[in-house]
């Protein structure tokens, strides 16, 4: 387990994880049964105290749909806004039937700027 001041990018990886399995409605115990881990090192994850192995960070991210570059690349992710961020984030957890009324609503508020 590496500490999170020793790996540059996964400032937030805990806060996401959280956020994301809450957005998805998964349990605690269910997302770590799901990744093979104890409910109580999900915790220790989920308040930043730990960096998981690389399998169980991969895991994570697939599962809670997180942007891979965020962590592994973050001087690509820097250039974007924390809200930006927040944003893509937001529309990955999306569920594909709702993209066209989130497409429209962009698209309306970009006409709207012109």
């Amino acid at each position: 387990m590496a500490k999170i001041e020793d790996c540059p990018g996964f400032e937030t990886f805990g806060s996401d994880v959280k956020a994301a399995r809450e957005a998805l409605n998964i349990s605690r115990r269910a997302l770590a049964e799901q990744v093979s881990i104890d409910p109580r090192y999900l915790a220790n994850i989920e308040l930043e105290q730990t960096v998981p192995s690389v399998p169980v960070v991969l895991q994570l991210i697939r599962i809670c749909k997180l942007p891979v570059e965020r962590y592994f690349n973050p001087s690509l992710v820097a250039e974007n806004t924390e809200q930006r961020q927040r944003v893509n984030h937001k529309l990955q957890l999306c569920p594909e039937k709702y993209l066209p009324i989130v497409e429209a609503t962009i698209d309306g508020a970009i006409k709207l700027d012109e």
